[in-house]
C-alpha cells in the first residue's frame, strides 16, 4: 500500500501466478470503469490545455458533470 495523499491509499493488486485465462481482479473494475467514464469527456480526450492548472480543473469538473447527469436522470 502506498499513501498518495492524506485520505487516499493506493493498493496494487497483482494477478495470481496460478490464474489461467481471464480472471476478474478485486476492485480493478472500479478503476477501469471510472477511467472509461472520464475518457468519454471530449475535453479530456486530447491534451488541449496549455496550463496544468486548467487541465486539472477540467479533470475535476468531468466527474462532477457525470454525477450531475446521473442524478438528474434518476429524479425524472
Amino acid at each position: 500500500m502506498v499513501r498518495v495523499c492524506r485520505s487516499v491509499t493506493v493498493e496494487i493488486v497483482k494477478r495470481s501466478d496460478q490464474a489461467v485465462g481471464f480472471e476478474v481482479l478485486p476492485k480493478r473494475w472500479i478503476v477501469e470503469r471510472t477511467i472509461g467514464w472520464l475518457n468519454r469527456c471530449r475535453r479530456l480526450a486530447k491534451d488541449w490545455e496549455c496550463r496544468t492548472r486548467k487541465a486539472l480543473a477540467f479533470l475535476r469538473l468531468a466527474p462532477i458533470r457525470i454525477m450531475l447527469r446521473k442524478r438528474c436522470q434518476n429524479s425524472i
